[in-house]
Parts: C-alpha cells; sequence; structure tokens
C-alpha cells in the first residue's frame, strides 16, 4: 500500500498531465509514457498487480455530478472511511461484518490515485444503465425456480463464485474486499491473467485465431488480444449463462484494454455490451499499482465445509417445517 498512498499525494498532477492516459473514455493510442518492452517487441505489462481500493464501483449519489474529487476532499472521505467500524469502504452497499471480521477484509484504504468518484466512467454519471425488460424477466423467473426447489436444493443451486469455481469475468477483476492481486505473464503469442481471487486463471492467444463457434459457451467466454500500440485490447465472446455477470446473458461481450502508464501503474478498462441485459454499454476505468509481493496460492472452501454446511442446515430446515 505505500506504492499507492504515495501516489495519492499526486493525484493533483495525475489529473492533469495524465489525464489522457486515466481519462474517463476509452483510451488513444496517444501516450506520453512508453513501457519497457518484451524480447519480441510487446509492451511489458508482466508482474503482480494491485486493484486495492475504496473507490465505488458507481458513484454516490451525494457526489452526483462530480466525476474528481479534489485533494481535501480525498483525505475526508478516506478519514470517514477508515471510521466505519465494519471495515467496509464508506459507500459499499453490504453493510455489517458478515463472516469477516474488520480485519479480514483488504479492500484498502485509499481512493484511486486518480481521484475518480466511480469506477464507472462510461454513463459519465458513474451510474450502471437500467435493465432491459428481458434481464428482469429473466432475474424473475430464475427467482420463481429457486423458490419452487429450495435455495440449496442441491450444490448447483449456489453461485459458482460460492461453490469456489470461478468469480467469473469481468466481475473477477473489479477491486473486492480481498484477494485484490492479479499476475500477468507474457509470451509473444499469448497473455496469461491470472487472479488471486479464486485463482481463476485466463490464457488469451494473440495469434489472430478466430473466436470458437457461437454454439459452444464457457465460463470465462473466449477471449482473443491484439495490440494497438502501447494497448493490449482483449475481446470476449461465448458467455455461458452459468457465469452471468449482473444479469448478463450469453450475449455479452466483453472488451478489456490494459495500458501501463507508469512504471508503477497499469490502467485497466473494460466495456461491456449486451442489448438484452442493459439498455446501453458502460465501461469501467481504474490504474492498479504494482505489486511487490508474489501472488500466494488461494485455498477456497478447504475441504467443501462450508458448501457443505449450508446443504445440511437447509435440509433440518426442512425437517423442522415438516414436523
Amino acid at each position: 500500500m505505500l506504492k499507492q498512498r504515495s501516489t495519492l499525494f499526486v493525484a493533483t498532477l495525475l489529473a492533469v498531465v495524465l489525464m489522457p492516459q486515466l481519462g474517463l473514455t476509452q483510451s488513444s493510442n496517444t501516450s506520453i509514457y512508453t513501457a519497457a518492452k518484451t524480447p519480441w517487441g510487446h509492451p511489458d505489462f508482466q508482474g503482480v498487480w494491485d486493484r486495492r481500493t475504496i473507490t465505488p464501483l458507481e458513484r454516490p449519489e451525494r457526489l452526483a455530478g462530480k466525476a474528481f474529487m479534489t485533494p481535501e476532499e480525498i483525505i475526508a472521505y478516506e478519514r470517514e472511511s477508515a471510521a466505519r467500524p465494519d471495515g467496509r469502504p464508506l459507500d459499499a452497499l453490504r453493510a455489517g461484518i458478515s463472516v469477516h471480521d474488520p480485519q479480514d477484509l483488504d479492500y484498502g484504504s485509499t481512493v484511486l490515485a486518480t481521484g475518480q468518484t466511480s469506477l464507472v466512467v462510461d454513463p459519465t454519471d458513474g451510474r450502471i444503465p437500467a435493465y432491459t425488460q428481458a434481464a428482469n424477466d429473466r432475474a424473475t423467473a430464475a427467482a420463481a425456480f429457486r423458490a419452487s426447489r429450495g435455495s440449496a436444493d442441491s450444490w448447483t443451486d449456489r453461485t459458482l463464485n460460492e461453490r469456489c469455481m470461478t468469480w467469473g469475468v469481468p466481475q473477477g477483476m473489479l477491486p473486492q474486499a480481498y484477494n485484490n492481486n492479479i499476475q500477468i505473464i507474457q509470451t509473444k503469442n499469448e497473455v496469461m491473467i491470472l487472479t488471486e481471487m479464486v485463482h481463476d486463471a485466463r490464457i488469451i492467444p494473440l495469434d489472430g485465431r478466430p473466436h470458437i463457434p457461437a454454439n459452444i459457451t464457457q465460463w470465462h467466454g473466449d477471449a482473443r488480444g491484439h495490440w494497438e500500440g502501447e494497448t493490449l485490447v482483449i475481446e470476449t465472446t461465448n458467455f455461458s449463462a452459468k457465469s452471468s455477470f449482473r444479469r448478463s446473458s450469453s450475449n455479452l461481450h466483453l472488451q478489456e484494454r490494459y495500458t501501463r502508464i507508469d512504471d508503477d501503474m497499469l490502467k485497466y478498462e473494460f466495456t461491456v455490451t449486451d442489448d438484452t441485459t442493459w439498455e446501453r454499454p458502460w465501461s469501467v476505468s481504474f490504474p492498479m499499482v504494482k505489486g511487490g509481493e508474489p501472488i500466494y496460492e488461494f485455498a477456497c472452501h478447504e475441504g467443501n465445509y462450508g458448501l457443505l454446511n449450508i446443504l445440511r442446515v437447509a435440509r433440518t430446515l426442512e425437517k423442522q417445517q415438516q414436523e
């Protein structure tokens, strides 16, 4: 966190000098910073990157119309966030300690170095667009199905992340309560992106091969990468409906953009498009900070006792209702 803290005190400078690289729109290929190159000539993004931040995904209503905070507002925001007793950021929607002691949470303690008030940068109000009627209908049908068979009739009724299968894409790339590191490894024809949470690893080809047939879907979709100047662009299609991102369907199209904007900063952007889910596409942008530690193995539900206990409690409740 020392590197992230150090960047905070130059937030104003970053906003002025690096605005083309940290801005609120998709980046151009023009940059005042040129990353070191791999032996085969691609910008070198390799290493561990830390995405911890207390900046919320969506802009809070009390900050409506304000895309950036001043340095004084940043200090006040961080102070108020640190005073929250449950260990969560100031504007975290979830409240309460839940299964975690506040000391177990690792959101970080600082807002983004850019001072932006939300991770969502498009629409410019910093809010995720409204759901379509089709998305609402799917959610209603799914809730009715769960109610008809019980929320824990089988392990398959639980979500993929609760079962420790995958956090999904791009959900797994967003800042979260803990395990906020990613690791990037590059070769000439592939890039590997490992997220610490639930040890998700994606291997993305860069050799121009076409996407797999549309009738084949996968939890992480089918990703293809290419370079646009200093920026790595990854296009992902063929998502499984089982890995729904915020109610998205298998029509989801994800574009990610990675641009190294400083020795210690990597800007990450994504745009999601699914006209059966949201009324318009929307985009996220935030800088990640170079980490100094390796990623350690992540064990989730070791022995799977958590899931076993969920099912056991469900059976007990059913028995009590029958008595």
